[in-house]
């Protein structure tokens, strides 16, 4: 069985020059947190390296990297100390708030928004967000194409509605 990626430190450069970008937002819709999503982003990507030699090619490498970032995310989701949300959290969310432009400080509620989904919704939104087609999302999110449509426009919903309480405060 051959490897995938012939030349590792070459071919992982070019991974994390394509991926990174689209990680690292994927983790910072899941945890609204700068800090906390680059050390997301480093963990999927030593996963990456890892897994290196046993990629196989079944799947596109984005879907792959992708996956490994959603599995990133939901481990650190799982843990009870890693719960999202905490009042640090979001007083560093405020804070940083007021020292940014009108289009920084909606971005930033978007991310306070995000951040009240269920943590499959939140993963799967930020990736709609970053436009991976579908057929990505629901490869690595193990969920059907035509259930995670569904889903998607529930989940804009739900965004919508948190959006607007948020814009009325």
């Amino acid at each position: 069985m051959t490897n995938f990626f012939k030349h590792k430190d070459q071919d992982f450069t070019q991974l994390y020059e394509a991926y990174s970008g689209k990680v690292l937002r994927l983790c910072m819709g899941y945890t609204g947190n700068p800090e906390l999503a680059r050390d997301l982003l480093q963990e999927t990507f030593i996963a990456v390296w890892q897994g290196m030699d046993r990629f196989r090619g079944s799947s596109q490498p984005g879907t792959w990297i992708y996956r490994i970032a959603v599995n990133t995310c939901l481990s650190h989701l799982r843990s009870p100390k890693n719960k999202p949300g905490n009042a640090l959290q979001e007083h560093m969310l405020e804070t940083k708030a007021d020292e940014q432009s009108d289009t920084e400080q909606r971005i930033q509620l978007l991310y306070r928004c995000i951040n009240e989904l269920a943590a499959t919704d939140r993963l799967i939104i930020t990736m709609v967000l970053e436009d991976i087609p579908y057929a990505e999302i629901a490869e690595s999110t193990g969920i059907k194409e035509g259930n995670l449509r569904v889903k998607i426009h529930r989940i804009k919903q739900q965004l919508n509605e948190i959006y607007k309480r948020h814009e009325q405060l």
